[in-house]
């Protein structure tokens, strides 16, 4: 029995610590704007956990009326793989905006839903989604922003695709 309890908790301990990384050393983010120079973006779980993912700006995208700027990480969008987009607002509301993105088409077919986490230490959302297999003609990264008057806005971005 104490052999079997070893065996399941390795995993177990192995998923909390890797976190959102692979447990490289931090990577950096690409800004808008300012000619691809990275930058370094590091989150911060309610584990206080600081790590970092590969972002590239995917530029501002209109999100309803508002011009929201994108950025992916993780690489590029694979089918059937997870996709990483950050979301900066155009205003800060510490989190009171419900922000969710899915990879594929408008109207969500074969496609998974992500909602986004908001991080304090750099005010923007983290969404994890993942892609549909195969992939879609025309994919894009769609955002639905529910402001906390509870209206809905949509809008989307290109991907960066393999």
């Amino acid at each position: 029995m104490k052999k079997l309890s070893a065996i399941l908790l390795v995993p177990i301990l192995c998923v909390w610590s890797a976190g959102c990384g692979s447990g490289e050393t931090p990577d950096k983010k690409a800004t808008a704007g300012d000619g691809g120079e990275p930058e370094a973006h590091d989150d911060e779980g309610g584990d206080g956990d600081d790590h970092a993912h590969d972002e590239v700006s995917l530029g501002t995208a209109k999100v309803g009326d508002l011009d929201v700027e994108l950025a992916q990480g993780h690489g590029a969008v694979t089918p059937g793989g997870e996709g990483h987009l950050v979301v900066k607002l155009p205003y800060s509301d510490s989190g009171a905006t419900i922000v969710r993105a899915w990879i594929g088409t408008e109207d969500r077919t074969l496609s998974l839903v992500g909602k986004g986490e908001y991080a304090a230490s750099h005010d923007d959302y983290d969404v994890h989604a993942t892609a549909p297999d195969p992939l879609p003609a025309g994919v894009r990264w769609w955002v639905e922003l529910e402001l906390p008057d509870g209206t809905k806005t949509l809008g989307s971005a290109e991907p960066i695709l393999e």
